[in-house]
């Protein structure tokens, strides 16, 4: 299992995944603050285990500001919306 952190530009936005998140079984989920080094719009992330990330494809949205894998004390984005 691998562990990832997801950040949103809403609060809306955040409760959805999570519960998107659920809904597919991918592994346990939780709301939590941004930690410091991942910026957010709104300060609320969604930190879940996967073992496979492939699904998540179909959740990207608007909303969605970046997903990160955590590695130990680093962050490595997996995905990050596009400006513009």
């Amino acid at each position: 299992m691998k562990t990832f952190i997801a950040t949103f530009y809403s609060h809306f936005a955040a409760v959805h995944f999570k519960k998107e998140i659920d809904a597919l079984g991918l592994g346990r989920s939780r709301l939590m603050p941004v930690p410091r080094s991942l910026s957010s719009s709104c300060g609320i992330c969604v930190r879940f285990e996967t073992a496979d990330p492939a699904p998540l494809e179909r959740l990207v949205s608007e909303e969605l500001e970046q997903i990160a894998r955590v590695d130990g004390t680093e962050y490595i984005t997996v995905y990050r919306a596009q400006d513009g």
